[in-house]
């Protein structure tokens, strides 16, 4: 994961590499997005809330051999994975990957 620091950073040794006029540099382009942040997260499926809409909370994985630790306040997602028109059944303590689309939080995760 690269801070607003990393990009500044790299941002900045572009344009002296591209002042110098370094040979081994030809034209370079830089794809940035704003607010540069984590758009992905791991989480754990607390219970269902309603057809296939979770809630959950996100978790922080540590080192081998210790369980993720619960960070932060609960919210919901959306199974991508689950009918829209009935009732999930994905159990509780499920460990998923979490995105951001738009408003909503949703992830994939088979029955």
């Amino acid at each position: 994961m690269g801070s607003q620091a990393d990009i500044v950073g790299y941002r900045e040794e572009l344009s002296r590499l591209v002042r110098k006029g370094s040979p081994l540099i030809g034209e370079t382009f830089v794809v940035t997005s704003p607010g540069a942040r984590t758009t992905a997260w791991a989480a754990k499926v607390k219970s269902l809330s309603a057809y296939n809409i979770y809630n959950i909370c996100a978790v922080e994985i540590s080192d081998a051999g210790s369980l993720p630790v619960e960070i932060g306040a609960q919210m919901q997602a959306v199974n991508l994975a689950e009918s829209f028109l009935s009732e999930g059944s994905l159990p509780a303590d499920t460990y998923v990957l979490m995105c951001r689309v738009g408003e909503k939080n949703v992830f994939y995760a088979p029955v």
